[in-house]
């Protein structure tokens, strides 16, 4: 008989291989996911803890760091006193400047100075800091590696040097530096073991950073100053020579000048100014002669009419006078002739009166005009000449433009020369009183102190980490479970899966320390099973009469299901043939087959229950004394079928073992496919009331295929959080006789007290506890744990 193996504590998973009918397409099943967290909440607590553990371990054994810091600000208006113009500093400039700051102060020279300055080169405590036992195992390595290669003999000073560049870069690994928040400040921290070292160092790199910007502006001072001086003493030998050259070019040429230019240059001017005046009074000349001589050219009577003499004109009040009478005669004239007639003596006088003054204003016209056409005469020759004498100039000045064109490009030369001059005198004199100036553009702000508390490890962070890092692990490990997880948890699942009725829970059966042990195994443990969940030394008798000695448990209830289900289903048979199969060995099918069969005869029913796991008959092997016959001798016709039977006293229950030893000679599938096989059911038939057939595993064997067509029905055995339920529907699906035949499937070895947490909290299963007052459990506890 099979012993009921340790059960493997797999959850359901997130999301299913066959969708299931209570899901929600495209959205997450809020209540799966927290029946998840809250079934793995152990298992995460679990892998906090081990990580607070590791992490107070750390702490342990860590070595302490002390960290001293010292400020630095970087203030421009320092020097202000010593800089005539400070340059104006933006905030990209200020952001450049700071940052070369950080990059100075974690440079390897400056570390180099506070070497040399403290002697850090022969400190113990920098040569060779605590190591890590990664760093041992390393310098372990290093060592042994130059034991075998050999290394090369050195002097003593490339030793001192190697120790003074190695103390030099282990505190530039100590040291960090970073500009605090937007300030002009710099922050230098320095980590160390030893809490006064940490100050020490950390003060020095502030006293070496001041001396450092001190001796780098002397040093470049110094060195533009000497460069200076030697471009002045160049540069005021060739401004000298260039002016000189000037001078006797000047000489050699005949190009005197007066007020900076030359005297052709100078009359050229006068004359363009004077001709520039000349043609605009030609100009104007030119417009009164040709205004008056179109007036004139009219004729006297339009010459009146048209006579509009401007005011600006010196001459012209005669004509205004004269015109102004013409308007008035004219006027009076009208008032006559309209009065009086055209012919009125008066009118006649007053006609002749407007002619005559037409003629004076006429005549005056042809005086102007002519008066304008002299001054316009005149004006045009004075033009003339002054363009000759132009002309004559310009003659004698083209003759020197060449020497004047090199006298300029010289000029310009010696004026260069001479700025730069200058300009580098300034420099030189500037760089000179700067030379000496003792102030750095940086202070100390913050002196750094002794550190009286460890800076790292951080306790509370640490064990903080720890924790978040425990329960990111032990996450990920839950999630991997729930993920990998593909086998039956609830009775939903066999329906969603298989198509199936689930008759129920079979629970597991052991101590609840055995129960423990499987928790572990089945989260820690290796593939390899074992059978422990129910003591060795339990005899048949009382694995087979669990369902009579606790009738009101869980564990019989399930049974109870189980038969009215073939009531039900087999409701035409007088007598029925009932399969127990199961997809894989070890799912305790022969123990379910051995209740079931103990509680149809417990109710009365003539029950025989048939061991047809002929490879591996449990039930047999659980008999004692073992049997020396019985169904391998039946169909070999060794033996009759009654002859093999034994009957248990207390139930009455007849039971037909495989066989004795003989069994394992013969083809098990064979036997079972065999007209013999056939005559043995029918005679069953007709002797029992019920005939249950414990069958051997479907997935590694034929044997239940080749009895399927003898079976009524069969009840599918699946071991709870063990059997791959892909597995289970692959096999069914590809026996279309056997799954037609499946009564039901049984959910066995579940643990009871795990079972809600894998339930949604509507399921069912999550008000089992409510059960209780329907249930006596404690009769099968004391059963299984006598």
């Amino acid at each position: 008989m099979n012993r009921t193996a340790p059960m493997k504590q797999r959850s359901v998973p997130l999301s299913s291989i066959t969708p299931s009918e209570e899901q929600s397409d495209g959205f997450i099943d809020l209540d799966r996911l927290v029946a998840a967290v809250f079934r793995r909440a152990r298992l995460v607590a679990a892998f906090v803890v081990l990580f607070i553990a590791l992490g107070a371990a750390y702490l342990l054994f860590a070595t302490p760091y002390y960290t001293s810091m010292t400020q630095i600000l970087l203030d421009e208006n320092l020097s202000k006193y010593a800089e005539e113009e400070p340059a104006p500093v933006n905030s990209q400039m200020l952001d450049t400047q700071i940052a070369s700051a950080v990059e100075i102060l974690k440079s390897g020279e400056l570390a180099l100075r506070v070497v040399d300055k403290l002697k850090l080169s022969e400190n113990d405590t920098i040569l060779n800091p605590p190591r890590s036992p990664v760093d041992m195992v390393k310098e372990w390595l290093k060592t042994a590696t130059g034991l075998f290669s050999g290394e090369p003999d050195v002097t003593e000073e490339a030793a001192r040097n190697g120790r003074r560049q190695k103390a030099a870069a282990i505190i530039q690994q100590s040291l960090a530096v970073e500009r605090v928040s937007r300030s002009s400040v710099v922050a230098v921290a320095f980590r160390s073991s030893d809490p006064l070292l940490a100050a020490t160092i950390a003060r020095g790199y502030a006293s070496a950073y001041l001396t450092d910007q001190l001796n780098a502006n002397f040093e470049a001072t110094e060195r533009a100053s000497v460069w200076l001086q030697e471009r002045l003493t160049d540069l005021q030998q060739r401004s000298q020579a260039a002016a000189l050259e000037v001078a006797h070019f000047r000489a050699e040429n005949g190009l005197t000048a007066a007020r900076g230019e030359l005297m052709s240059e100078q009359q050229m001017a006068d004359l363009n100014s004077q001709l520039i005046v000349a043609q605009a009074d030609t100009a104007s000349a030119s417009a009164r002669y040709n205004q008056y001589k179109s007036i004139v050219d009219q004729g006297p009577e339009n010459a009146v009419k048209n006579a509009t003499i401007s005011s600006k004109e010196g001459d012209n009040s005669v004509i205004r006078d004269l015109r102004t009478r013409y308007l008035t005669v004219g006027k009076r004239e009208r008032e006559v002739s309209d009065n009086f007639g055209a012919d009125h003596p008066q009118a006649v006088s007053l006609r002749v009166e407007q002619e005559d003054v037409a003629r004076q204003i006429y005549q005056e016209l042809q005086q102007l005009t002519a008066s304008y056409k002299n001054e316009y005469e005149v004006a045009q020759s004075r033009e003339e000449s002054l363009r000759k004498s132009i002309q004559g100039i310009a003659g004698k000045t083209s003759d020197a433009s060449e020497q004047l064109v090199q006298l300029r490009e010289l000029e310009q030369k010696a004026a260069a020369l001479k700025t730069l001059y200058e300009s580098y005198l300034g420099r030189y004199e500037q760089a000179t009183q700067q030379q000496s100036f003792p102030i750095a553009k940086a202070r100390v702000i913050s002196e750094a102190g002794v550190p009286v508390s460890p800076s790292s490890p951080k306790k509370t962070m640490t064990l903080a980490l720890s924790a978040v890092l425990g329960m990111m692990v032990g996450g990920a490990y839950a999630a991997f479970l729930e993920f990998r997880e593909r086998t039956f948890r609830l009775e939903g699942d066999i329906r969603s899966i298989l198509g199936h009725r689930s008759l129920g829970y079979v629970p597991l059966l052991g101590t609840r320390m055995k129960k423990k042990a499987q928790l572990v195994h089945a989260h820690f443990g290796s593939v390899k099973r074992h059978d422990e969940a129910v003591d060795d030394t339990m005899p048949f008798q009382r694995l087979s009469r669990i369902v009579v000695d606790a009738p009101r448990s869980t564990f019989a209830e399930t049974f109870r299901n189980a038969k009215l289900a073939c009531d039900q289903m087999l409701a035409g048979s007088e007598s029925r043939v009932i399969a127990i199969a199961s997809a894989l060995p070890d799912e305790g099918k022969s123990i379910i087959a051995a209740n079931f069969a103990a509680l149809l005869a417990a109710s009365g029913k003539r029950t025989l229950l048939i061991d047809a796991d002929i490879r591996k008959p449990g039930l047999t092997q659980m008999i004692t004394p073992a049997p020396r016959t019985g169904l391998v001798e039946t169909l070999t016709g060794e033996a009759t079928w009654p002859a093999g039977i034994k009957v248990d006293q207390r139930t009455k229950l007849a039971i037909l073992p495989a066989g004795g030893a003989s069994h394992q000679r013969h083809q098990s599938n064979e036997l079972l496919a065999s007209p013999a096989m056939a005559n043995l059911i029918e005679n069953a038939r007709n002797a029992f009331d019920y005939v249950v057939v414990d069958l051997a595993a479907l997935a590694p064997v034929v044997d239940a295929k080749a009895f399927a067509p003898l079976a009524d029905g069969i009840l599918f055995v699946v071991e709870w959080g063990r059997t791959p339920s892909r597995l289970v529907r692959d096999l069914l699906h590809s026996e279309p006789l056997i799954n037609s035949k499946v009564l039901g499937v049984i959910l066995n070895k579940t643990d009871m007290n795990e079972l809600g947490k894998y339930s949604d909290f509507d399921g069912a299963e999550k008000y089992r506890h409510r059960y209780g007052k329907y249930y006596v459990e404690n009769t099968i506890t004391e059963n299984t744990a006598a």
